[in-house]
C-alpha cells in the first residue's frame, strides 16, 4: 500500500490512496538537504517533526524569510500561497497531512533545479 518516492533530498512515503479527501506522507530528509522554497496554490498542509532536527521557513513573501528550529511533535500548518521550506540539520522524518495533491507547487528556489510541479506533471510521473 505505501508508495515510496525517491527525492533528491531523501524520500517520501505516501501512506494514502489518491481517492481520499486527504493525503498522508512521511518525508525523510537527509542531513544538510532541504526541500524547495515553495508555495502551493491549492494545498493546505500540516508538517510535524517526528525525529531528528530541522529548520522551517514560513513567510507570506520572499523578502522576509527567517528559518526557525522545528519543535518536535508540533504541527506547523501551511495555508495556500504561504512560502515554506524545510531544511534537515540531521537526518529527520516529517509527518505531512494535507488536502489532496492538487494544483501547482511553485518552486521559488530549488537546490536541484526542478521546475514547478503541476497536476499534469504529477499525474504523468505517478506510479
Amino acid at each position: 500500500m505505501p508508495n515510496t518516492v525517491t527525492k533528491p533530498w531523501g524520500k517520501e512515503i505516501i501512506l494514502t490512496t489518491k481517492n481520499l479527501p486527504y493525503t498522508a506522507k512521511i518525508l525523510s530528509i537527509n542531513a544538510g538537504h532541504q526541500i524547495s522554497l515553495q508555495s502551493h496554490d491549492q494545498k493546505t498542509e500540516t508538517l510535524t517533526l517526528i525525529s531528528g532536527q530541522a529548520q522551517i521557513t514560513l513567510s507570506q513573501n520572499k523578502d522576509s524569510l527567517s528559518p526557525k528550529k522545528m519543535e518536535p511533535q508540533t504541527g506547523y500548518t501551511i495555508q495556500p500561497n504561504i512560502i515554506h521550506r524545510i531544511k534537515a540539520i540531521t537526518d529527520c522524518q516529517i509527518y505531512e497531512t494535507s488536502t489532496p495533491e492538487e494544483g501547482t507547487t511553485r518552486r521559488l528556489e530549488d537546490d536541484y533545479n526542478r521546475s514547478d510541479e503541476t497536476e499534469k506533471i504529477r499525474n504523468s510521473t505517478d506510479k
